[in-house]
């Protein structure tokens, strides 16, 4: 009986203190809000297909706490004329792509990875395919300047690229 009176207040000691510290670090909590962010990204595809990448997007960016966010990013990019396998031309594909994300801040709380899922819709010169997209990165962010570099790829586009965001943005 003894036995059991000990380990019920050892037991009820460490919940005590379980809580105690749980109610500390609460009050202490990263403020959970949003972000929104606005964005230039330029890329050089990895394939011959085209030549280079321009395009803007816009970020909504939910923190779930300090160290990491969901994210949902949407815009307009322009893959540039460049030549097929056969070295045909191709014409410029624009589209626009919609992606879900998860960011985990890895360093300092300013340095982070990045992984991103949607679709790409292609929207210029008749091309009419939406593609499976998939995107990681790795970046930098502060207050208002977000720096990240990502690969990105187009399944049905039969390409990707290697992409420079540089965005600016902020809490709602």
């Amino acid at each position: 009986m003894r036995k059991l009176q000990i380990l019920c207040l050892a037991a009820f000691t460490f919940l005590s203190a379980n809580s105690t510290f749980a109610q500390d670090s609460e009050t202490k909590n990263y403020d959970q809000g949003f972000r929104l962010g606005f964005g230039i990204n330029g890329g050089l595809p990895t394939d011959n297909a085209y030549d280079w990448s321009l395009g803007g997007d816009v970020r909504l960016q939910y923190d779930l706490s300090k160290k990491t966010s969901l994210t949902l990013t949407t815009g307009f990019t322009n893959l540039f004329t460049g030549k097929d396998e056969n070295g045909v031309e191709v014409k410029d594909l624009g589209f626009i792509p919609a992606k879900a994300g998860f960011k985990a801040f890895i360093w300092e709380d300013q340095f982070y990875v990045l992984g991103e899922v949607g679709a790409g819709f292609a929207v210029t010169n008749g091309y009419n395919d939406t593609t499976f997209l998939w995107a990681p990165g790795i970046g930098y962010a502060n207050k208002y300047i977000d720096i990240s570099v990502r690969y990105e790829d187009y399944n049905k586009f039969k390409t990707n690229q290697v992409a420079l965001r540089l965005a600016y943005g902020f809490d709602l």
